[in-house]
């Protein structure tokens, strides 16, 4: 069956491999689309230092159950439409033992830490699939990235009295923003695009602050009154919106950190007493953050087309990852349709 592998020297090849048998207790998919994501384009550069090398990538997953083994639930039959939870859990690290398993030591996510989705079947524990509800399985492959939004929020502790400030507004600073607004708070989308802000304006963000043409200090201290937001969710993965968001954060605020930065940040750390602020990462999602999003897609109200900027067969792939390459600012998910 096709493949697709990527290294961590700008090479991308279409790779034959056998087609998995299903084994007791596994599902095996059929897949329809999957996503690259920020950590496709990151190994494909050489800057991701956890992905093996080469590996397929994908884990943002919208597929077709084929077939089910011995000792899979009856709820998961043939033909249903699917996505998948792509990390693993040890269950004996310290986050495994306090249920927080989507933070597990040891976890190896699909496409990063071990080969992923972007091939014509996997096969996976049944404990891992999640139905997709009446979602298409187009709309499927987007819930993994919104999924890692919305368990932000959770970490954050939103309510509806919270003004919330989302630094990033690609995929997973949307889920972040959408999650937000529902659960009632003033958002206050941040991004140096302007359609991205655009667009998270009519996800539910009542504001919207160009960091890179406007006074962030200054907008935000006239949305808010001169006291900051509640809460700031970094999800670029910059030295800058670090340091942006522990600036800029209320006194006793939350700082949640979803993004990576490449480089050492350097910070006043005054702040951290001062204001004694709860400063938090969120890493993954859990199943209760899929089920979420999958329930927010299934009203239709989303503009999920303008979501994906492009639909690719697999052989366009490498032609496309150095165009995402010199256009990073303009994607939000490109999906491979098998």
């Amino acid at each position: 069956m096709k493949a697709i592998q990527i290294s961590h020297n700008q090479e991308l090849n279409i790779i034959d491999i056998e087609k998995p048998a299903v084994g007791a207790g596994e599902v095996l998919l059929k897949l329809s689309y999957v996503g690259f994501c920020g950590s496709d384009i990151n190994t494909f550069m050489g800057r991701n230092t956890m992905a093996l090398n080469p590996v397929i990538p994908g884990h943002e997953i919208g597929a077709v159950i084929e077939a089910v083994g011995e000792g899979v639930p009856e709820n998961l039959k043939p033909g249903m439409v699917v996505t998948c939870n792509p990390y693993t859990n040890c269950n004996n690290c310290a986050s495994c033992r306090n249920g927080r398993v989507n933070a597990c030591e040891h976890n190896e996510t699909l496409g990063v830490q071990r080969n992923g989705a972007m091939k014509e079947y996997i096969a996976l524990p049944w404990e891992k699939i999640i139905p997709a509800g009446n979602l298409d399985a187009k709309t499927t492959a987007i819930v993994e990235p919104m999924s890692v939004g919305f368990h932000a929020v959770n970490r954050s502790q939103v309510t509806d009295i919270d003004v919330v400030m989302v630094i990033g507004c690609g995929m997973v600073g949307l889920g972040a923003v959408v999650r937000s607004a529902l659960r009632g708070a003033t958002v206050i989308a941040a991004d140096i695009d302007d359609d991205k802000l655009e667009l998270a304006k009519r996800l539910g963000a009542k504001y919207a602050i160009n960091t890179k043409t406007e006074d962030a200090h200054a907008r935000l201290a006239e949305i808010t009154g001169g006291f900051g937001p509640d809460v700031v969710i970094e999800a670029v993965g910059s030295p800058f919106t670090y340091q942006m968001a522990v600036n800029e954060v209320a006194f006793t605020g939350r700082v949640t950190c979803i993004g990576y930065a490449k480089s050492e940040v350097s910070f006043q750390t005054k702040y951290f007493v001062q204001k004694e602020l709860d400063i938090r990462g969120s890493r993954n999602a859990q199943p209760s953050d899929f089920r979420a999003v999958i329930q927010y897609l299934e009203r239709g109200t989303c503009p999920t087309e303008e979501l994906i900027t492009k639909v690719i067969a697999p052989e366009e792939a490498l032609d496309t990852m150095k165009w995402w390459s010199e256009n990073p600012g303009k994607v939000f998910r490109i999906l491979v349709k098998f």
